[in-house]
């Protein structure tokens, strides 16, 4: 048997199985046909595998080994990828989704492996294919299937398949998530309706960004994620990506909700209190109330690990999306605690920020309050006014009264349950999210972003998040061994997994202890 490629008269090409057997041909099977060329080529390789089923003796590695001694570096290909990353994409669901081809699902699974082995721009994918698999691509292909790949339908698909994952190998038990807001920025310097010039955590302050929104497990595996304005505040994104959370998965044991103080606004506290969340919210220590500062200056910090609770009811007054005030009563705790190591970081960042404060104050003149706002820093500005002459000084009892609650941390919660040590360790695991976070940046090179159409924006957006949920599978089934290597040294090993070409496909190359060890693992040996 072997393949053929039949030129149709309409101008396209019908890869076909055929026989021959006494002197006739006969056509077994016709896998395909298109005009696409990339398309043709997939149906090649699907011909070269059903070949191996309908006739398994026919073709003999060795054999063909030792009848062909001139192979060369043309016929290498790197199989590491598809072999580790393939499987993972998947078990994960994401090969299920429905795309428009067998081109497009290929197209789109390539755009997410590569950038785990070899993270960029989109344009490193063309070379990434042409070194490693001898493919080529046009970069236009790319960018009219990125055009295609972001909508909301396909959005929530991949992100129910992501999260239907996470159930399973949590046991069906997400009772914690934690968000967190990040900033991505642009190499353009042009705004527009998504990328706006906003505060950045990434120190880009003049570049345009986007806001990322991402949902993780207690153990940082991704649940959901939603693209922001950049000049959006995070507080405000809260409430949308919880409404379409639930819409989304349709929990019925709603999880606690962990979130940083930037999350602590009365709209949101409001929002969790009346449909039923628990949460817990990093506290502004510094900027709460005077009377409960009071209270917690009445309380003993004097070595690690000190925990003190408050149970606090109180009236807070929010704005609906109409801008109608309403008001609701809440019963919380604050659970606090001291650091040491805090408490000496505290005081370093105040006195690194007042020398500046000081300086800019001797060396400005014309000085408005408006130059002079740095972090939470301002508010040990005092203003001054001697026969209209406006002058700035530093207020010391501010600075003294700060002083008095370094090294303590707090956490706003309305569980009444959950003993306080298991308040602030829910609360340290955020790390994960923020974790997320430093790979997709890093390992995954999410950022800069080069794009400037929405649809593009958000396609590389949903990319990474696949890309992250295969990163997050990867590291708990080698963390399930007990292999003896470090994590990162894992992807130096897939990258040398080699095979080589054959008439019937890729066939792998012998692997070392450490490529069958990370093999063994993914596969479950």
């Amino acid at each position: 048997m072997f393949i053929r490629k039949k030129k149709n008269s309409s101008g396209s090409i019908s890869v076909q199985i055929i026989s021959k057997k006494a002197g006739k041909y006969k056509v077994v099977e016709t896998i395909g046909c298109s005009k696409d060329n990339d398309e043709i080529e997939s149906f090649y390789q699907q011909a070269l595998h059903r070949i191996k089923e309908l006739s398994p003796t026919l073709f003999d590695v060795a054999e063909y080994m030792s009848n062909n001694k001139k192979l060369s570096n043309k016929d290498m290909r790197v199989i590491g990828d598809e072999l580790i990353f393939g499987k993972i994409f998947k078990d994960i669901g994401c090969s299920s989704i429905l795309l428009n081809s067998t081109n497009q699902k290929e197209l789109f699974k390539n755009l997410v492996i590569s950038r785990l082995l070899y993270p960029g721009s989109k344009l490193y994918l063309i070379d990434y294919l042409h070194i490693y698999k001898k493919k080529t691509i046009d970069k236009n292909r790319i960018y009219r299937f990125l055009d295609k790949l972001y909508n909301s339908d396909l959005k929530s698909k991949i992100e129910m398949c992501i999260f239907n994952h996470t159930k399973k190998i949590t046991n069906d038990t997400i009772t914690v998530t934690f968000y967190d807001v990040t900033t991505l920025y642009f190499e353009s310097e042009k705004e527009d309706d998504l990328r706006h010039i906003g505060f950045s955590k990434e120190g880009k302050l003049a570049r345009p960004q986007i806001q990322f929104g991402l949902f993780t497990t207690l153990q940082g595996y991704p649940l959901s994620f939603e693209v922001y304005e950049g000049n959006k505040y995070e507080g405000h994104t809260l409430i949308d990506i919880l409404q379409k959370f639930q819409t989304k998965f349709q929990l019925e044991q709603k999880p606690i909700v962990v979130a940083d103080r930037g999350m602590l606004t009365n709209e949101n506290i409001a929002y969790l209190e009346n449909h039923n969340y628990k949460y817990i919210l990093a506290a502004r220590i510094k900027n709460i109330p005077h009377n409960l500062k009071e209270q917690i200056l009445q309380l003993p910090f004097l070595d690690d690990g000190v925990i003190h609770t408050l149970e606090i009811e109180k009236e807070i007054v929010y704005k609906d999306t109409n801008n109608q005030k309403y008001s609701i009563k809440v019963k919380q705790r604050l659970i606090l605690t001291y650091s040491k190591t805090r408490a000496k970081k505290d005081r370093y960042n105040r006195e690194k920020a007042l020398k500046r404060l000081q300086k800019k104050i001797e060396q400005s003149n014309n000085l408005t309050k408006n130059d002079l706002k740095m972090s939470g820093y301002a508010k040990f500005l005092k203003l001054e006014n001697e026969q209209c002459n406006i002058t700035f000084n530093i207020d010391k009892q501010k600075i003294q009264e700060d002083t008095k609650l370094d090294g303590i941390k707090g956490f706003f919660t309305n569980d009444f349950t959950l003993p306080p040590n298991q308040i602030i360790q829910h609360y340290q695991n955020q790390y994960e999210v923020e974790k997320a976070f430093r790979i997709s940046k890093t390992d995954l090179k999410i950022r800069p972003i080069y794009h400037r159409l929405e649809r593009r924006i958000k396609a590389h957006i949903l990319l990474a998040f696949i890309s992250y949920a295969i990163y997050k599978e990867f590291e708990r089934r080698i963390k399930n061994t007990s292999m003896d290597i470090k994590f990162k040294l894992t992807f130096d090993y897939i990258k040398t997994m080699y095979g080589y070409k054959t008439p019937l496909g890729v066939e792998p190359l012998e692997m070392d202890e450490m490529q069958q060890q990370i093999y063994n693992a993914i596969y479950h040996i």
